[in-house]
């Protein structure tokens, strides 16, 4: 069984994954290189859809109990018997909305993936799929990297911690639904 690291696009995942896999002496498997290794995706406007059936397939070779793995994809392609911690990284829209920009994502990425990362959309499939137990969410938002990789450790060495990620209640609170969910 595997630890993971996942969540939206700017939220740290690779960052973090670095620092952590070499922290633990795991071996760091990154779901969008092998896609693009392997060339099992598509290209469609600015993004690359992966066939996740060939992706899971190429995964069961390459798994081990010292894997470390990154991406977006994971609760797409893991089964609950693969893993044994999943973590959801989760960043403020005010902030990822910055990171898209300075990324040169167009208007309509930046929208879906702040609308993502607002709603929960990983985290909540994550969830779904693997259960609250193998879960947990940390919100990297005001952390620098160091804080990050401690708490993931501590996370998977069986520590519990506690970081509660909330976006929506957050935006209706400032009254900015509209600033994020406007379709002008």
């Amino acid at each position: 069984m595997s630890l993971v690291i996942t969540g939206n696009p700017g939220v740290g995942k690779h960052t973090i994954g670095k620092r952590l896999a070499k922290l633990l002496n795991m071996e760091l498997i990154d779901l969008n290189k092998i896609a693009i290794d392997e060339k099992i995706y598509e290209e469609k406007n600015e993004s690359k859809d992966v066939d996740v059936q060939k992706l899971k397939k190429i995964l069961k070779t390459k798994l081990s109990k010292k894997s470390l793995i990154v991406g977006h994809l994971a609760p797409y392609v893991l089964s609950k018997t693969q893993v044994k911690k999943l973590i959801i990284l989760r960043k403020s829209p005010y902030e990822l909305s910055a990171v898209y920009k300075k990324r040169k994502y167009s208007k309509n990425k930046i929208r879906e993936n702040i609308e993502s990362e607002i709603l929960g959309i990983i985290a909540h499939d994550a969830i779904k799929k693997l259960g609250k137990t193998k879960t947990i969410q940390i919100d990297t938002t005001t952390k620098s990297i160091h804080k990050v990789v401690l708490q993931a450790k501590n996370v998977f060495d069986g520590k519990k911690i506690n970081d509660s990620v909330d976006w929506l209640s957050l935006i209706t609170e400032k009254n900015d639904l509209k600033k994020f969910f406007s379709y002008d």
